[in-house]
């Protein structure tokens, strides 16, 4: 499989100094970035930086009626190229609705995944065309790339018992979502794919420890945040 084109990852639609920054979380199901998107809110807040806290797929009406769909409508058989493209179309909702219009006030935007997961799940995970998947990721996000990408690596096996754990409390499938109900072979395959996009552009892509505790990895994603400004 062929890595993505590195001219994906250009600023193109690249905001001016004066507009907000945009920082994505990413990772495995269960690698914690949910937990700390939450305490970097927190912490920006107490350092009186304007922001905003939001995820994909969701943030938006119509985009949260397609998280639905994809995950938890597990009866309903998806295709792979169904998947990647409802992802996109959340995407592009997202952009247009909440992302620019929040870094164009001056807001940073603290973003629970972004066009880095597509490229790890439904490229590296399903196997689809990296270079389709790029090209869509830059139709669905108007060029927009993050300026900070913080993926928290966590051994497949943990994060997928974290995940299915919390999914089992609160809705009590034993199996998880949709993507958490996929074999371990998928999952590994994400995580490779987050990897290599990690090794592609370690300027943008910071590798944080997953398995370490909440507080510690917290102090980490606040030295990268404290870099920007």
């Amino acid at each position: 499989m062929r890595a993505p084109p590195l001219i994906f990852y250009l600023k193109v639609a690249n905001l001016s100094q004066n507009k907000g920054y945009f920082i994505t979380f990413e990772g495995i199901e269960g690698c914690g970035k949910t937990t700390q998107v939450a305490l970097a809110g927190k912490y920006l807040g107490a350092c009186g930086i304007p922001h905003l806290l939001t995820a994909e797929p969701g943030g938006t009406v119509l985009g949260e009626q397609i998280r639905r769909l994809i995950l938890h409508e597990t009866k309903v058989r998806m295709a792979p190229e169904s998947e990647l493209l409802l992802f996109s179309a959340a995407r592009a909702q997202h952009v247009e609705e909440i992302i620019r219009p929040s870094l164009e006030s001056g807001s940073w935007v603290l973003c629970d995944r972004f066009s880095d997961a597509t490229i790890a799940y439904q490229g590296y995970g399903r196997g689809l065309d990296l270079d389709l998947i790029c090209r869509l990721n830059r139709f669905s996000s108007r060029a927009l790339v993050p300026d900070l990408t913080i993926l928290f690596d966590t051994p497949v096996q943990t994060g997928l018992q974290r995940a299915r754990s919390k999914t089992a409390n609160l809705t009590g499938c034993l199996q998880g979502d949709r993507i958490e109900g996929e074999d371990l072979h998928f999952h590994q395959r994400v995580r490779d794919g987050y990897l290599r996009l990690a090794e592609q552009e370690p300027a943008r892509l910071r590798i944080v420890d997953g398995t370490k505790d909440i507080e510690a990895i917290h102090s980490e994603v606040c030295t990268c945040l404290d870099a920007l400004r």
